[in-house]
């Protein structure tokens, strides 16, 4: 085959992923409905079709071409039983997609494919077009955190989605760059969401007292926790005081969020790109290069900062006064 021919058959390839892509999250979310990670866990073995379809109440015909669809992505895995039938295990992706376990990002995957966080996208290009209203906004009428307010079921979905990220995100902050939180006893999580953050982070930093600062209908529900006090507020009014995000004299800003483009050779970087679109589609804000946090950051009147990669999503950005 000539190299013409190459760069045509992947051509052809690549093509089909776009014009079916919505087929893998479509897929994944059926699997975590059915509870099918869950099942093959507490089998605690290789489960047979058979076994897999009785114990999660399926059809077996159209549960094997589902499971067919998750073996081919290496979402599950295929494995003989003890008596040489074919059976499904489960993999460390379909732990942190499915899960059981704290570490699971199933409540994001079911929150980024609701059918309220999917309406918006039908109306990305018009906004692009127009600079209008947000496409969420064109879709609801209103601004995301609104929506949410009055519609707690959708509120719950948030929340859950948003502490599955939070999980992953301050265990991996306090393993790459704990020296960030040196001298740091009192630590206000700006727009916190139901506490998990802070609930993680003052179980791995103990000598850190926080203050979850949310909108009230958030911190309502919040979890209680010792060593974390739950504020209800609009960020854009107020702030509680603390050693960290409220700037004391030796105090500072820290913030945990992707940065675009800040390793080239990142991994990760088509996640951050794929999330800017997200924040395009569904709020006001964007995804920052480092350029564009330096001039952020000297604009709000910070004289240094530092940004440290921590091996995920995000990244922490420590600014000084």
């Amino acid at each position: 085959m000539s190299d013409k021919e190459e760069a045509a058959a992947q051509t052809e390839i690549e093509m089909w992923k776009y014009v079916f892509g919505f087929s893998n999250i479509a897929v994944v979310k059926c699997a975590f409905e059915l509870g099918i990670a869950n099942a093959i866990e507490n089998h605690q073995g290789p489960i047979t079709l058979t076994d897999l379809s009785s114990t999660i109440g399926c059809n077996p015909s159209s549960l094997y071409r589902i499971m067919r669809f998750l073996v081919h992505h290496n979402i599950f895995n295929e494995q003989l039983t003890a008596d040489g039938t074919k059976g499904y295990i489960q993999t460390p992706l379909s732990r942190r997609l499915l899960g059981p376990g704290e570490n699971n990002m199933a409540a994001f995957v079911l929150l980024e494919s609701s059918p309220v966080m999917l309406a918006p996208w039908h109306f990305l290009s018009s906004h692009v077009r127009l600079n209008g209203p947000t496409p969420f906004e064109a879709a609801y009428g209103d601004h995301q955190w609104k929506y949410t307010a009055a519609n707690p079921g959708h509120s719950n979905l948030f929340n859950d989605g948003m502490a599955c990220n939070a999980r992953n995100m301050v265990s991996n902050m306090v393993e790459k760059c704990i020296e960030v939180f040196d001298g740091v006893k009192t630590l206000v999580d700006v727009g916190g969401g139901n506490g998990t953050a802070l609930r993680t982070l003052v179980k791995l930093c103990p000598w850190i007292q926080g203050i979850n600062f949310d909108l009230p209908h958030v911190v309502d529900v919040a979890e209680e926790c010792v060593g974390v006090k739950h504020v209800g507020g609009d960020m854009f009014q107020c702030i509680p005081n603390a050693d960290a995000a409220f700037l004391m004299e030796n105090g500072k800003v820290i913030i945990v969020e992707a940065v675009i483009d800040e390793a080239n050779d990142d991994k990760l970087e088509f996640v951050r790109l794929a999330l800017d679109m997200v924040m395009m589609a569904h709020t006001t804000g964007k995804e920052r290069t480092s350029k564009e946090w330096e001039y952020v950051l000297k604009e709000a009147g910070f004289s240094r900062h530092t940004i440290k990669s921590i091996a995920t999503l995000q990244s922490v950005i420590e600014a000084f006064p």
